[in-house]
C-alpha cells in the first residue's frame, strides 16, 4: 500500500459532480412532487399532463444518476481503491447503488415508479450529509482494511441496504395508502390524497413487492453477517468479538429475520409486516450514522476526526 497515489484535486473534481448530481437529484424531486400533485388534482385536464412531468422525472433522475456515477468513479481513482473506506465514500456508493437498483427494477416492474419521490428524496438526503457532514479528504486505508475482503463484505452490505431502502419505501407507501384516517377522513386533504393513492398499485402488490425486496436484502445481509465474521477472523484472529458495529449487524439480521418468519408462518401482513420492515431499515440507519458516529469499536471507519 506504500505506492497508493492519492490525488485531493481529484476528489474536489469528484465533489463537484456530486454537487451536480444533487442539483439535478432536487430537480427530480420536484417534478416527482408536481406529478403526484396532479395525479391527485380533481381537473381531469391536469390528471392527463402528469405523464409529462413522470416522465420528466426519469430524464432527471438518469441524468443525476449518471452525474452521481461520475462522482464515485473519480473518488475512487483519487484514491486508487474501492471508494466505501469511510463514511462519506459509503454514504456516496450506497446512494448510488439503491438509484441504480431502483432504475434497473422501474424497467421490470412498472408498479415501482410510484416511490420515485422517496428514492429520489433520499438520495440527495445522503448526498447532503455526505457532502457537509461526512465529508474527509483521501487518505490511505488504516492497516485492517487493506486486505481483499474489504471489496467483498462492504459490496454486499451497500447492495443489502439498496434492497432494504426500496422495501422501506413501499412499506411507506402502503402505510400511507392504507391509513385508517385516510379511509374516514373527509377533508378536502384526505380526498386529494385518496385520489393519489388510488394511482399506486393494489395494497397486496405493493406488500408482496417489499417482501421481495427484504429477501434479497436479507439473503445479502446474511452473506454480509458472515463475509464480516470470516474478515475478523482474518484480521484479529476471532470470528467474534461483541463489537458494536458487530452486534448491531446481528441485531439488523434477526429483525429482518423475524420480519420474513412473521410474514411466513404466522400470517402478520398488512400493516404490521410494513411498520416491521420499517423497523428494520431504522436499524440499518442506526448501525450507519450512530454506530459510527458515536460508539468506539474496532469497526468504526467513518474517517472523521
Amino acid at each position: 500500500m506504500n505506492n497508493v497515489v492519492l490525488s485531493e484535486d481529484l476528489s474536489q473534481i469528484s465533489r463537484l459532480f456530486i454537487y451536480t448530481a444533487m442539483a439535478i437529484y432536487t430537480f427530480a424531486f420536484l417534478a416527482d412532487a408536481l406529478n403526484l400533485s396532479r395525479q391527485a388534482s380533481e381537473n381531469k385536464t391536469v390528471r392527463s399532463s402528469a405523464s409529462v412531468t413522470e416522465r420528466a422525472s426519469l430524464i432527471l433522475t438518469i441524468l443525476a444518476f449518471a452525474l452521481h456515477a461520475v462522482g464515485v468513479v473519480l473518488r475512487a481513482i483519487s484514491v486508487s481503491r474501492v471508494p466505501w473506506g469511510n463514511m462519506y465514500e459509503f454514504a456516496i456508493t450506497g446512494s448510488l447503488v439503491i438509484v441504480t437498483i431502483f432504475l434497473i427494477a422501474r424497467f421490470f416492474v412498472k408498479e415501482i415508479k410510484f416511490i420515485s419521490l422517496l428514492i429520489s428524496g433520499f438520495a440527495l438526503l445522503t448526498l447532503g450529509a455526505a457532502t457537509t457532514v461526512l465529508y474527509v479528504e483521501v487518505a490511505s486505508l488504516m492497516p485492517a482494511l487493506q486486505n481483499y475482503w474489504l471489496v467483498i463484505h462492504v459490496s454486499v452490505a451497500v447492495l443489502a441496504t439498496a434492497f432494504f431502502n426500496i422495501a422501506a419505501a413501499l412499506s411507506v407507501a402502503y402505510l400511507v395508502k392504507s391509513s385508517s384516517w385516510l379511509q374516514k377522513s373527509k377533508t378536502g386533504a384526505a380526498k386529494a390524497l385518496k385520489r393519489l393513492v388510488g394511482g399506486f398499485p393494489a395494497d397486496n402488490k405493493i406488500e408482496r413487492l417489499a417482501y421481495r425486496f427484504n429477501i434479497i436484502g436479507f439473503i445479502l445481509w446474511t452473506f454480509t453477517l458472515i463475509a464480516g465474521a470470516i474478515w475478523a477472523e482474518r484480521a484479529w484472529h476471532r470470528y467474534w468479538g461483541w463489537d458494536t458495529k458487530e452486534v448491531w449487524t446481528f441485531i439488523i439480521w434477526t429483525l429482518y429475520a423475524g420480519y420474513l418468519h412473521a410474514n411466513a408462518t404466522r400470517g402478520w401482513s398488512g400493516r404490521r409486516s410494513a411498520w416491521l420492515s420499517l423497523v428494520g431499515f431504522a436499524a440499518v440507519i442506526f448501525n450507519f450514522a450512530v454506530v459510527n458516529l458515536f460508539f468506539k469499536g474496532l469497526h468504526v471507519y467513518s474517517g472523521l476526526k
